[in-house]
């Protein structure tokens, strides 16, 4: 029986893995919209506008978009930390929009097609 081998994954040379693999998990999305329609916003503001994330995941999520360069904090004086998008967070949001338009003018569509699925008949092994 022939082998195959696998390519490994190089972050460096995969650009469309590598930056989908971060804005398109559960949050970030969320997170970069909800910054793009309100601006400037502090921690629990972002909690209140994403009510279904938990506090060490929105955490999480926006270390990592720091990290990647998509958001940026302002502490203050007093401390006070607020987020917003940078200039490389606003350039995403042109295509963020175009998704987001297309995920509310599909979304029926979508839910449609998982209700009326109906998975392949399972073989059974030899």
């Amino acid at each position: 029986m022939a082998t195959v081998k696998r390519k490994t994954y190089d972050r460096d040379h995969c650009p469309i893995r590598d930056v989908l693999d971060r804005v398109g998990d559960r949050w970030s999305m969320l997170v970069l919209h909800t910054l793009a329609e309100n601006g400037t916003l502090r921690f629990s503001a972002l909690k209140v506008a994403i009510e279904d994330i938990s506090q060490r995941m929105l955490a999480q999520t926006l270390r990592r978009l720091e990290q990647d360069g998509l958001r940026t904090v302002y502490p203050t004086n007093p401390p006070r930390v607020e987020y917003a998008l940078t200039p490389l967070g606003k350039s995403l949001l042109d295509p963020l929009k175009v998704l987001v338009k297309w995920a509310r003018q599909n979304h029926r569509r979508v839910l449609d097609a998982r209700k009326n699925y109906v998975p392949p008949p399972r073989q059974q092994a030899l």
